[in-house]
């Protein structure tokens, strides 16, 4: 089985949410660890969570498990009606059509990391609990079906 280098993985902080969703996750740095690996079936990175940034919106998939494992630091898992403390060695689940909006919060003064893997679906879709926001594999939508203007990854 071949050894990722992690470090050898170019980061990322690019984003696809539209203004003003995208400031959130300015610190929010990403290694994609499936297509390095060489794998096509799922998705998996490595995320880095700088003070202050948020891993996502608060969202969830239609169609689409998620697994995160915490490595380093800690982070505010939100979700509906809780907030948990997560730290090196935790795991969290969210199974596929469960609305349960959930991201991670970076509300320390360090650094924090974890690997989110999921089923790589590109066409899937879902919602977020406290925007005006859906996506699927076109993009982005309002909850009304009106479309956001098509954002560059950046």
């Amino acid at each position: 089985m071949p050894r990722l280098d992690i470090e050898a993985i170019e980061p990322s902080n690019r984003t696809g949410y539209p203004p003003p969703f995208d400031a959130a996750v300015q610190g929010r740095w990403w290694r994609r660890l499936a297509p390095a690996g060489g794998l096509t079936e799922m998705g998996a990175s490595h995320v880095v969570l700088k003070p202050g940034a948020w891993s996502s919106q608060r969202h969830w998939h239609d169609d689409e498990d998620e697994l995160l494992v915490m490595l380093t630091g800690e982070a505010v898992l939100v979700e509906d009606g809780s907030r948990t403390l997560l730290r090196p060695g935790d795991v969290c689940a969210w199974a596929k059509g469960v609305a349960n909006g959930h991201h991670l919060v970076n509300e320390s003064d360090r650094d924090c990391s974890f690997i989110a893997v999921s089923a790589g679906n590109r066409e899937g879709s879902g919602a977020y609990s406290d925007i005006d926001m859906r996506f699927d594999g076109d993009g982005y939508y309002h909850k009304d079906g009106t479309r956001y203007p098509a954002e560059r990854m950046r």
